[in-house]
């Protein structure tokens, strides 16, 4: 005859251990975590000085805390999570800018306030900017390609500011277009020198391309009233 007491035992046991019908996922992993998460994760492990050519799925599935088969629910691969990154780096910045444009109101104010702006951005944590120009010269050509179309979507807005800030000065530009190209494409690549300088350097690059922008608006308004 069976003992109750070990009868009564064995039905605890049955009832606290984990069964095939009822898996527990591994300690200290998410059941359901965010592409948000995913690239909040991916952003953290680059920081403003890796490239995130660097990152590998199993890396940012590790720092995010699921299982590397819960990565493929959101992204199809580590490099669509990397572009995913520039865009966010680009719209982040794009608002920045932005909002600084919105508040100026003179050329002096609308340069001067981007570049300062735009300065301030080399030393920001999120490392925004530094990925952009890093990834711009060293990522592989899909990361490459990405870079290009932020600085593309900066020349558009840059080329509607300027428009509204001309014609609120009874000013006109020749190709604002071409000149908000020049204008982004000189800004990124003062930055990318910049960003390796010391303090006073970078303050006297800013100078500089200051004077250089405000040239670039001066000889596109002359060409216009030719």
């Amino acid at each position: 005859m069976l003992n109750p007491a070990l009868s009564s035992s064995r039905r605890l046991a049955n009832l606290t251990e984990p069964t095939a019908l009822t898996p527990r996922p591994p300690q200290g992993r998410k059941a359901v975590i965010s592409s948000e998460e995913l690239i909040a994760a991916a952003l953290k492990l680059v920081g403003p000085h890796r490239s995130i050519s660097t990152l590998s799925l199993r890396e940012v599935a590790r720092e995010a805390g699921i299982a590397p088969n819960s990565f493929y629910r959101h992204f199809r691969d580590i490099d669509e999570l990397a572009v995913a990154l520039i865009e966010l780096a680009g719209a982040s910045l794009r608002r920045i800018l932005s909002e600084a444009r919105q508040r100026a109101s003179t050329e002096r104010s609308v340069v001067q306030t981007s570049i300062e702006v735009f300065m301030e951005q080399l030393k920001s944590g999120d490392g925004f900017l530094p990925m952009l120009l890093r990834e711009g010269k060293v990522g592989s050509a899909a990361f490459k390609q990405a870079v290009e179309r932020q600085l593309c979507f900066f020349e558009e807005e840059l080329q509607r500011d300027l428009i509204r800030l001309e014609h609120a000065n009874d000013h006109k530009l020749d190709q604002p277009a071409l000149a908000a190209r020049a204008i982004t494409r000189l800004v990124f690549t003062m930055a990318s020198v910049a960003m390796d300088l010391p303090t006073a350097q970078q303050q006297q690059m800013m100078a500089e391309t200051i004077t250089m922008i405000r040239m670039i608006l001066a000889g596109s308004r002359a060409m216009a009233g030719k």
